[in-house]
């Protein structure tokens, strides 16, 4: 699947965050309630106009983000 059929940026739609296409869904948002326990049924019901496909993209879409920087400091800055 290629995520980019699915998952666009508009600096009309919610400041260029990437969104699903013909929505004002961000993907952040649906990672967000992933991460947070939400089932792809409870984003269906919640978000009728998102498809299994646009789920899949988004999850696409964050391991190519994830994908692009080669290193990472997880550091807690709070920690000091």
């Amino acid at each position: 699947m290629n995520w980019r059929n699915h998952i666009v940026c508009n600096p009309e739609i919610l400041v260029s965050k990437p969104t699903i296409k013909g929505t004002r869904i961000s993907v952040e948002l649906m990672l967000r309630g992933l991460a947070s326990g939400w089932t792809q049924e409870q984003i269906f019901e919640s978000y009728p106009r998102v498809t299994d496909t646009d789920v899949n993209a988004a999850l696409e879409f964050a391991v190519e983000a994830v994908g692009v920087k080669s290193t990472w400091d997880l550091t807690d800055p709070k920690s000091g």
